[in-house]
């Protein structure tokens, strides 16, 4: 369909019959991402009145949680690999336009800062001492505990801006630029908490069975250092039977079907029925927890 019987599709937007519009609405929605430019023109230069402008706000938003759905999808068919991807779908649907070249270049900079202190004499206590003071003393992270159920707390591009988030927010920065940097951190997905385990680097890749770690980082805490019976006395507070999952690194799948669930979490908590329900339809795609 070329640009102007696109434009002519949208001329019809107004249409005060609403068997019409659906109609009409469904098929831009149809078209889907190559539409949006010639909508938000439409949206800038028209002068049609509100009922115009809300109803191309609406197909706006539908195409665009459209694209994070198929986006989402695609990256669970592709095995889910790379966490920072699967992160920064989720908060594209927040920020449709999100600079993603302008998140990365800001995990570049801890990343390289973090790297310029590390060397390979040093311990895995040390190297996380090393990962904590450079992430949390000189770059400033903490934990959002004034306003912890806040949505902003779960998107990484805002928590790389204000350096506050929740438990998994941390958790997954913390985890992409370990991954980086070549340390065996990796997320664990705690009832009410996360966690990051420090595996044992002979085990990975053993083959099947129970990974070893060394101890566990809870990035919430400024980085505190975890024993496995501390992780017991948490469990153990929420009168909540242990399992070995509880002890053992999650999937980057796991990590991002809980970051929808948070933000699920946090709109209902707001009262935001509709985006708590579209949030609902992205987590779906991801299956159920194991």
């Amino acid at each position: 369909m070329s640009e102007n019987e696109i434009r002519a599709l949208i001329n019809l937007i107004d249409d005060p019959d609403e068997d019409i519009y659906r109609q009409v609405r469904a098929r831009i929605i149809a078209i889907g991402v190559p539409v949006v430019p010639v909508l938000e023109r439409a949206w800038e230069t028209e002068d049609l009145g509100d009922l115009y402008r809300n109803r191309i706000e609406d197909i706006l938003h539908t195409i665009h949680v459209d694209a994070v759905y198929e986006g989402l999808k695609a990256w669970h068919a592709a095995g889910g690999e790379d966490l920072l991807e699967g992160a920064l779908l989720v908060c594209r649907y927040r920020y449709p336009d999100l600079d993603v070249q302008r998140v990365r270049a800001k995990l570049s900079a801890i990343r390289q800062d973090i790297w310029l202190e590390l060397n390979d004499n040093l311990t895995a206590f040390e190297k996380v001492r090393v990962f904590n003071h450079i992430f949390f003393q000189v770059h400033g992270f903490k934990g959002n505990k004034r306003n912890y159920h806040a949505p902003q707390n779960s998107y990484i591009n805002d928590v790389l801006e204000t350096r506050t988030g929740n438990p998994l927010s941390l958790s997954i920065i913390y985890q992409v630029l370990a991954e980086e940097l070549g340390l065996p951190l990796r997320g664990v997905n705690l009832p009410n908490h996360f966690v990051l385990a420090y595996l044992d680097e002979e085990s990975i890749g053993a083959g099947e069975g129970r990974q070893g770690v060394l101890f566990y980082v809870n990035a919430f805490s400024q980085g505190d250092i975890l024993g496995r019976n501390e992780i017991d006395e948490f469990l153990r507070k929420l009168d909540i039977d242990a399992r070995e999952s509880f002890y053992q690194p999650c999937s980057n799948i796991d990590i991002v079907r809980r970051q929808l669930n948070n933000l699920v979490h946090s709109y209902e908590k707001a009262g935001d029925a509709e985006r708590a329900s579209e949030l609902k339809r992205l987590r779906a795609l991801l299956g159920d927890p194991a």
